[in-house]
């Protein structure tokens, strides 16, 4: 079992900043990929960021360039430090791990229970 614990979500203005974090414990592997998801009102849930326990970070395109994703620490906990908001990043910010074997398969599959980012204009 893995347990998530999210802080961090709220109302900003537009141009504003917010910092989510995330922080595992439980079955955690020391191989393993952690990230933010989204979700909108009536939308998919979609990818916003992942950081592999190597601290190698991806970026979904509408968040590069204003969103960071950090991994501080040798603990399985994760940052996202969100600037420059539009109140089109307002959505439902979900933290995610997968635990992955050392050929980088993932094996499970996680989530928290989600982070309310309202952006307003």
């Amino acid at each position: 079992q893995v347990q998530l614990v999210e802080s961090g979500g709220g109302v900003v203005q537009s141009g504003g900043s917010l910092t989510l974090s995330c922080a595992a414990s439980g079955n955690i592997r020391n191989n393993n990929i952690m990230g933010w998801y989204r979700q909108a009102f009536g939308k998919q849930r979609e990818l916003v960021a992942t950081i592999t326990s190597y601290k190698y970070p991806t970026y979904a395109d509408p968040v590069k360039g204003r969103f960071t994703i950090s991994r501080p620490g040798t603990e399985a906990t994760i940052l996202l430090q969100m600037n420059s908001l539009k109140p089109e990043d307002t959505a439902v910010y979900f933290c995610n791990v997968r635990n992955r074997d050392p050929w980088n398969k993932e094996l499970d599959d996680w989530w928290g229970q989600g982070s309310r980012v309202t952006v307003s204009s």
